[in-house]
Parts: C-alpha cells; sequence; structure tokens
C-alpha cells in the first residue's frame, strides 16, 4: 500500500468510526422504542409500523439522493443527511417531555428522520469507491458491515442497561449526539481533503436518473442479482421485522436484548473477517454457499423454544450476512461505471428495499392473523407442526421462519445456476 493510498484508508477509517458510533446510537433508538410500542399495544403489527416508517421514506426518495450524489460533493451530501436526521429525533424527545406522546407522534418522528438517509446512504456507499483503490473495496465493505452490525451487537445491550437508569426520551439525546459526533468528522475530512476530482455531468434531475437506471439495466447480471437480493431480503424483513416480538413470548425484556446482541457477534466475527483478510475473487461461489448455510440456520430459529438454541442459530445466520454482502456489493461494484455509482446505488437500494418492505407490509397480518393462530393451544396445527416447535403465542412466527428459511436455501442453489450472476466474475474489474 502506497503512502498516498494508506492517508486515503485512514480518512476512510475516521469516516468509519462516525458513521459506527451514529449506528449505535440508531439502534437505540429504534430498539427502545419498538419494545415500548410493542409493550403498550402487544401487537406485532404496531411494532413493525416503526420498521416501515424507517424504511419506506428512503424507499421512495433515494432516487434522488443518489443523483445528489453524483452532482455534489458526496461528503457534503452525508453531513446533510446525519445532521437532517437528528430533527424527527429531537422532535419525539419534546413530545415526551411534555407528556402527550401518542404513537402517530413516534411513527412521524421516525419518518422524518429516515428521510435523511435518502441522501446520506447513497453518498457514503458511493464515496468508497472516490476514496479507495479497486484491491481494498471488500475490506472497506467488510468493516462496513461491521459498522452496521453494531446497531444489533451493542444496541440492544446497552439500551436495555440505560433504560434501568435513565427515561427513554434520554435515548433519543445520545442519538442526535452520535450524529453530531459522525457528521463534524465528515466536516473535518472534507476541510483537509479537498475536492474530489471526478468529473460529474450537469443536467437535470430526471436525465440524471434515466442515465443511472440505463447504466443499472444494461448489465443483466447486475439485475439479475439485485432481483435475487430482493427476493431473499423479503424474508429478511420477516425476521428484521418479527425476530424481537418472538422473543418476547419467550422470555424478559433483558434476556431479549442479551440474546440479540450474542446473535449479532456472528455479524462482527464474520465483518472482523472480511476486514482484516479480505475475501476470495470467486465471489458468486462465497454468495451462493453463504446464502444456502444462513437459510439453514434460519430455519434453526423457529425449531425450538430453548433460548439456548435460538441464540447460537441466530449467531450462526447473523455470521453469514457479511460474506453476503461483501459478495453482492463487490460484484456491483466492480460492474459499475464510479461515475454513476451515486445514482445507480440508489437504484439498487431502492429495488432491494422493495423486499423489505413488501415484508414489512405483510408481516404483522401475517403473524397476528394467520399463523400464530394455527399454533395456539388447540389451534388447526397444535396436534401436527406444534408437536415439533411447539404451541402458543409466537410459534406462528416461528413457523413463517422455518418456511423463509427453507426458501433462501433454495435461492442459494438457483445462484448456482443462473448464468448471467455467473459473468459478473468473469466482467469484474472492465469497468472504467
Amino acid at each position: 500500500m502506497t503512502d498516498g493510498s494508506r492517508d486515503l484508508y485512514s480518512r476512510f477509517l475516521l469516516i468509519w468510526f462516525g458513521q459506527f458510533i451514529s449506528i449505535i446510537g440508531t439502534g437505540l433508538t429504534i430498539f427502545s422504542l419498538g419494545i415500548y410500542v410493542y409493550q403498550q399495544t402487544n401487537t406485532a403489527s404496531s411494532y413493525v409500523f416503526i420498521l416501515i416508517c424507517a424504511f419506506l421514506p428512503p424507499l421512495l426518495l433515494k432516487p434522488y439522493g443518489g443523483i445528489l450524489a453524483d452532482r455534489y460533493d458526496r461528503r457534503l451530501m452525508m453531513i446533510i443527511g446525519d445532521l437532517g436526521a437528528t430533527l424527527g429525533l429531537i422532535f419525539i424527545f419534546y413530545m415526551m417531555l411534555d407528556g402527550n406522546i401518542e404513537l402517530w407522534h413516534i411513527y412521524l418522528g421516525i419518518a422524518a428522520s429516515s428521510v435523511f438517509t435518502a441522501f446520506q446512504e447513497p453518498a457514503y456507499k458511493a464515496l468508497i469507491t472516490d476514496l479507495l483503490p479497486e484491491a481494498q473495496y471488500a475490506k472497506a465493505s467488510g468493516l462496513m458491515q461491521l459498522a452496521s452490525s453494531a446497531q444489533y451487537l451493542i444496541s440492544p445491550f446497552l439500551a436495555g442497561i440505560l433504560l434501568t437508569v435513565i427515561d427513554i426520551e434520554f435515548i433519543f439525546l445520545i442519538d442526535v449526539t452520535t450524529l453530531v459526533i459522525a457528521s463534524s468528522i465528515v466536516i473535518l475530512i472534507k476541510r483537509t481533503l479537498g475536492k474530489v476530482t471526478i468529473q460529474r455531468p450537469k443536467q437535470n434531475l430526471m436525465a440524471d436518473f434515466r442515465e443511472g437506471f440505463q447504466e443499472f439495466s444494461r448489465n443483466k447480471g447486475v439485475v439479475s442479482l439485485v432481483i435475487t437480493t430482493m427476493f431473499v431480503l423479503f424474508f429478511v424483513g420477516l425476521l428484521q421485522s418479527l425476530f424481537i416480538p418472538m422473543l418476547l413470548n419467550l422470555t424478559t425484556i433483558k434476556a431479549v436484548g442479551i440474546s440479540q446482541s450474542i446473535c449479532a457477534t456472528g455479524i462482527l466475527l464474520g465483518s472482523l473477517s472480511i476486514g482484516l483478510f479480505g475475501s476470495k475473487n470467486k465471489h458468486v461461489t462465497t454468495l451462493s454457499f453463504s446464502l444456502l448455510v444462513s437459510g439453514i440456520f434460519f430455519a434453526g430459529l423457529g425449531l425450538s423454544m430453548n433460548m439456548i438454541f435460538v441464540t447460537l442459530a441466530g449467531f450462526m445466520f447473523f455470521a453469514t450476512l457479511p460474506f453476503i454482502n461483501t459478495s453482492i456489493e463487490v460484484l456491483i461494484r466492480r460492474n459499475i461505471d464510479n461515475r454513476k455509482q451515486g445514482r445507480v446505488w440508489s437504484i439498487i437500494s431502492m429495488v432491494t428495499y422493495l423486499g423489505s418492505i413488501m415484508a414489512f407490509a405483510v408481516a404483522g397480518f401475517l403473524a397476528d392473523k394467520i399463523f400464530n393462530p394455527l399454533l395456539v393451544l388447540n389451534g388447526p396445527l397444535a396436534e401436527t407442526v406444534g408437536l415439533i416447535i411447539g404451541v402458543g403465542e409466537g410459534r406462528g412466527i416461528a413457523l413463517m421462519f422455518i418456511i423463509s428459511g427453507s426458501m433462501i436455501s433454495v435461492v442459494a442453489l438457483m445462484i448456482r445456476q443462473n448464468q448471467k450472476i455467473g459473468q459478473l466474475e468473469d466482467t469484474a474489474g472492465q469497468i472504467g
């Protein structure tokens, strides 16, 4: 690594650290609010609606955020995104202090904050390609996955402790502080690094969007990979939205936080492995195998009511995610023109987020109205499936996890047979 590359990598690490602590703050807010809302309503639907508010605005706005990330300084877009996200948190904090907080206040505040991630996330992803040479993409991606894991590794455990000594509204102030720190680091890097020497065309927003969509759609392998990812994220979205409600029917809030943190340790170990050693060149093979294994452990989450078994299955499932995400990111990053990556990443995020949004839209209904009633005491499946996975509140969610994990393993086998995805390995590195 040359001195110039080492200096750029050091700057990337500073930016990464800022995002790392801001993700911890976001995790504190999401976990605390999720527990608060579920306790108030005792329905999966109300809990899932928090996730809808967090994911739907970025889905709708990210194409424009990506365009702006290609037209303007990507570091400036990150600053705007981080500082803007504090507004919704401050609103929730004020309403709780006022003593008149209602559910719609929480949903509105989360939605307002998430709007600004539409500007921050595409710029953050594209900035990596600005700062680093191709040889460091996999390491950077691994570290980014490590930062993402903090929301599940550190935040639940920390939130469980903090909620015993402070009121929930002060969790939002911690989140605001972390966002300010993250934006301050980017401001510092922006001042010391100067302008990034990448030429970007000046044209209207719709022309930029069309150009980004054309860049995305011209590579059939990328399109096929993104659609496959969307399909997988539908099932992962069911896990994301229903895992905590299932656990709350098995144990205490404190134990839920500990279990989720232990599960996320798997992401930590996988991300550290990639961050320190990189990943092998056969990313399609790594993706297929990792998806196959992840599906098996996903299904394992629903097989038992024993918290040790569930936590171990969750740990193994999360350990596969960094290898899946890194393989997908590297295959896409190496096949897309850097000058258009902000726009393309925003389109890719929009498409893949559809899987999660569809899961969030139906998860509460499927759990509360269809699957959970099947496995209550004397339910239609209590004497068949219930003999294997147990009966009671939340066991319908467990059945959903078994089905979802099985489907992910099927997708993994299909990737091995997809020639368009396989060609991404052969053409990687040929895009300027």
